[in-house]
């Protein structure tokens, strides 16, 4: 295991406990934290949930304390971190909760649906020097980013001229009475619950949206929210972009958050190739094409095995002991909730929303 600056430690890290809310889908990320490489940095210790069947069933499996309130989870002096994994419509209010109890915290996208909400926590945060992360976008941008931004000032590409994402997974859902079921807290679905990885990288690399046009469908789903959807985007540069998103496609990219980047003097692909079946959300490949001053064509490729969403738990893990890591982006934080609302008022109206 190594620091989020990717030095190694120089002495085992001792693990922070850590309290796990909403098992739904907290669960897969307590699973997989307690299975890989970060489970020396945090031990999953408790959890709490309201669904007293689905906390006494985690907590009997994993021999972890199980509490019915945040309060009393709060309460617990010998919870260091909280990973809250609620819904994302009111999560401002539950992060204030636990920040003001003197607990940081790793949460997750979608971050809010309130702007205003989400900055004033983030914020509030900030103030009190207690650390929230989550997996998108990372207070770092993930290294795939890091390249296509590297790229653009090495080749001089110029101006961003448009640009299209996609992310593709298939599943065949069931109404279930939780928020996913709710068009005014899931928008446009598809997008709002993983195209919203492309939304955080667009905004990074093309910078602030402008406005946003939304048309969504409902092929396979019975949820009364849409299983496929795509949302256009303008910048504020004048570039022009999509996103699509479904739950209906199989195959074999799963998760692959494929981008394709037009700038006046190149295109850099991402995961637009195929790869090895059921190994795109552990791959990044990009491609640059681009044309120099003197018409010298020029290629370039590039290849990580990162995992597209991973929660920084390593980066996080220095935030919360050393207190000198890079901050959570608020702008950029907020900015995404910001195209999300907007999002969502585009596909009740039917119209171009501004920003």
């Amino acid at each position: 295991m190594r620091r989020a600056d990717g030095g190694p430690f120089l002495t085992m890290p001792s693990p922070l406990n850590i309290g796990f809310v909403g098992l739904g889908f907290g669960v897969a990320v307590a699973q997989r934290l307690m299975a890989g490489p970060a489970r020396e940095l945090f031990r999953v210790a408790a959890a709490c949930d309201t669904d007293a069947a689905k906390l006494a069933e985690f907590c009997g499996k994993h021999g972890v304390k199980g509490y019915a309130t945040l309060e009393a989870l709060l309460a617990d002096e010998s919870i260091a971190v909280i990973g809250l994994f609620s819904g994302p419509a009111g999560r401002a209010e539950l992060l204030r909760r636990i920040i003001r109890a003197g607990k940081d915290v790793m949460t997750t996208k979608p971050f809010e649906i309130d702007p205003a909400a989400a900055r004033a926590v983030l914020e509030e945060a900030a103030g009190l020097g207690r650390t929230i992360h989550l997996n998108s976008p990372s207070a770092e941008p993930p290294a795939y980013v890091r390249q296509m931004l590297a790229w653009q000032q090495e080749y001089a590409l110029g101006q961003p001229i448009s640009c299209h994402a996609e992310m593709l997974i298939s599943y065949r859902e069931k109404a279930d009475g939780r928020w996913l079921d709710d068009p005014q807290l899931c928008p446009a679905a598809p997008v709002f619950r993983i195209g919203v990885y492309s939304l955080n990288d667009l905004r990074r690399l093309f910078g602030r949206v402008h406005s946003v046009q939304v048309m969504s469908s409902r092929i396979f789903t019975e949820r009364p929210t849409a299983d496929n959807a795509q949302l256009s985007l303008r910048f504020e540069n004048g570039a022009l972009g999509t996103i699509h998103a479904s739950f209906c496609v199989d195959n074999g990219q799963h998760y692959a958050n494929a981008l394709t980047l037009n700038y006046e003097r190149g295109t850099i692909h991402r995961n637009v190739f195929p790869v090895a079946y059921g190994k795109s959300e552990h791959t990044s490949r990009l491609r640059l094409t681009a044309m120099r001053a003197a018409g010298e064509l020029v290629t370039r490729e590039w290849e990580s095995n990162e995992v597209t969403g991973e929660y920084p738990w390593a980066a996080f893990y220095d935030a919360v002991t050393q207190r000198r890591a890079v901050p959570a982006p608020i702008d950029e934080i907020v900015s995404a909730v910001q195209v999300v609302a907007a999002m969502g008022r585009a596909e009740r109206s039917g119209q171009t929303e501004l920003v």
